[in-house]
């Protein structure tokens, strides 16, 4: 046995060999590029520690940071045609559903869930831009309908996150048809008398902007957010004429009116849960202090006759002298 070859060497070799890293340590910020640590990148809720981005979070993250103590119940979607028109173009439609269903873990790019926020209770139907681009079809218009009816059965605030490029392309006019049958799911929640109210997340475009997104009757969005219906780079093509700074970001949208407001991700649960208790108030929120009967009249009546005064004795005066006129002219 050579003690050198069997057990010094390997020892030193393993001393001195190149570890493998994990690549998925660092993620760089696409804003401002700087390199951050998985780690304080998650504990800051994916929002960049050097300049304030905003990056894209999956649907399980979002319920947590919406929901109280992120505790929440996910339902079950209604069951659609998976491949109704059989639609095929690289590959079939039918087998990106199986790989966009692999990757997510997700039947489709929505998901619905209930719970607390605030101490209000509130159904949140929240998309999931890593399933397909959070592309709305047939699924996403059915889970938008039960998401309605069960606000509207717990009487409950009903508040959608979308994360969509617009209708899904696969699914053809079935897809658009999710536009008015998404509208429809929102009046039944406002004629049942009950807040709806939409946060807006990167990005919000095509047929998902130009429907149940934009029907809040409050509009949130968080900072940086892209938001609008066509892409800027068509519309300068379609127009000829460059946009401004800024132009569909949730700051640009605010400025314009567009929007209600803007708020940091981490300020999200209480900002809603706020919002909710305005909406939901049946009473004062603030103490009603009672006056006191007696010298409330008393202040009145005294209001009246310094008000009343002047003019009565105007009023006399007036009279007398009629009198005293139309007694000259009888003699």
């Amino acid at each position: 046995m050579n003690w050198i070859s069997d057990y010094v060497r390997p020892r030193i070799r393993s001393l001195i060999a190149k570890q493998d890293v994990p690549e998925n340590l660092w993620e760089k910020c696409p804003s401002c590029g700087q390199m951050i640590f998985h780690r304080e990148l998650e504990a800051n809720l994916r929002v960049c520690t050097n300049c304030g981005h905003h990056m894209r979070i999956g649907a399980e993250r979002r319920l947590q940071l919406l929901f109280d103590g992120g505790s929440y119940q996910t339902i079950e979607l209604p069951e659609t045609p998976a491949d109704p028109l059989k639609f095929r173009d690289r590959e079939r439609y039918s087998d990106r559903l199986k790989k966009a269903r692999g990757k997510t873990g997700h039947q489709d790019a929505i998901l619905v869930a209930h719970g607390t926020i605030g101490g209000h209770k509130a159904v949140v139907a929240c998309f999931d831009f890593g399933f397909m681009g959070g592309s709305m079809g047939v699924a996403v218009g059915e889970a938008l309908l039960a998401a309605s009816r069960l606000a509207v059965l717990q009487e409950a605030a009903l508040i959608a996150v979308p994360a969509s490029g617009g209708a899904r392309m696969q699914e053809g006019i079935l897809s658009l048809m999710q536009l008015p049958r998404s509208v429809i799911a929102v009046e039944e929640v406002k004629e049942a008398g009950l807040p709806y109210l939409v946060l807006l997340t990167d990005p919000t475009t095509g047929g998902v902007s130009a429907s149940f997104a934009m029907l809040g009757d409050i509009q949130i969005s968080e900072p940086g957010a892209v938001i609008g219906f066509a892409g800027q780079r068509v519309i300068e093509e379609t127009i000829r004429e460059s946009l401004p700074e800024g132009f569909q970001r949730a700051e640009y949208l605010r400025d314009h009116g567009m929007i209600d407001m803007v708020v940091q991700r981490k300020d999200l649960n209480a900002t809603i849960g706020k919002l909710l208790s305005l909406l939901t108030a049946t009473a004062p929120l603030a103490e009603v202090v009672p006056l006191d009967a007696a010298k409330t009249d008393g202040a009145g009546q005294d209001e009246t006759a310094e008000a009343v005064g002047p003019q009565a004795a105007n009023g006399a005066g007036d009279a007398v002298a009629s009198t005293s006129e139309t007694e000259s002219r009888g003699a």
